[in-house]
């Protein structure tokens, strides 16, 4: 009989912590630029987090001899910030554009507005923010999800009078996107293991996975090849992200299940580690908090 799973609907991505090359030139973009505030060193890890928050969003720890993260590799694909409304996005556009800081993309996905830039070390980031969920698109009972072109020029004239005064205290780590070797492995451990749901199964090459009714908390896709391998520890990228089950039972279930099923590498309370199956780390923590440095 298969186990029922259940996760509260306060799950969520507390935070997300990234290896880069130089801590100054990385502070000078999250906090200077963007508006995170520094609410904590640890050796060479600076914890950040939204105005007025003492529970961190972002680690960045400096490793002075990473090197990119090589292409067709696992890993992260972005980290998705979001922003509480429509005009607090454009506050965040007009900063990044008066920068001059180079941009990816900018994209309508039905559920949510979103621009896409990389970070000083070209770790994928997306700032978003999400619609009411009474218009998110929905086909045949199935979340459906899309990529369109943004409306770039109704965007930037929400408030344009308005100055830039920092990003909102109610920002948070809306989700995560990961590069994984094999979508039906990833969905054995995010589904199976974690708990989350999969909100939607026909994108091309990628699958999403959220509690609580959301359009995803964990998104996964092979667009770096089916099979690829990990990126080296030496690389810039992810070292680990946290997800918040704030319930004693869900949070044990899931770590009955991960030990079961061979993937818990460090036990620990409030937190513990997992590595998914394309060596991406999660730290299943039942509080927002940093949890350090994750295992090898």
């Amino acid at each position: 009989m298969r186990e029922r799973i259940g996760l509260p609907e306060n799950t969520h991505i507390g935070g997300v912590h990234l290896q880069i090359r130089d801590l100054g030139r990385s502070l000078a973009f999250y906090r200077d630029l963007l508006g995170f505030q520094e609410v904590g060193r640890e050796g060479t890890t600076v914890l950040l987090s939204a105005p007025g928050s003492r529970s961190p969003l972002l680690a960045l720890t400096e490793r002075r001899d990473a090197r990119p993260k090589p292409p067709r590799t696992t890993g992260l694909y972005h980290v998705a910030i979001r922003v509480p409304t429509r005009r607090d996005l454009a506050r965040v556009f007009r900063r990044l554009i008066e920068a001059e800081w180079p941009f990816h993309g900018f994209s309508d996905h039905g559920v949510s507005e979103a621009l896409y830039l990389p970070d000083p070390d070209g770790n994928g980031l997306e700032i978003y923010r999400d619609r009411p969920r009474a218009q998110w698109p929905w086909r045949e009972g199935r979340l459906a999800m899309v990529t369109r072109p943004l409306d770039v020029e109704g965007l930037l004239q929400e408030g344009a009078s308005e100055p830039w005064s920092g990003l909102p205290p109610e920002t948070d780590i809306g989700h995560i996107h990961l590069h994984v070797a094999d979508l039906d492995e990833a969905e054995a451990f995010y589904s199976g293991i974690l708990g989350l749901t999969v909100t939607q199964r026909d994108y091309p090459g990628a699958r999403f996975f959220a509690a609580g009714g959301y359009h995803h908390h964990v998104g996964t896709n092979t667009w770096a090849g089916r099979g690829a391998p990990p990126p080296p520890p030496d690389a810039v990228g992810l070292r680990a992200f946290r997800l918040v089950v704030p319930d004693e039972e869900a949070w044990q279930g899931i770590r009955e299940r991960a030990r079961r099923a061979g993937r818990l590498v460090l036990e620990g309370s409030p937190a513990f580690f997992l590595r998914d199956p394309s060596g991406n780390g999660v730290w299943v923590s039942r509080g927002d908090g940093f949890e350090g440095e994750p295992p090898e």
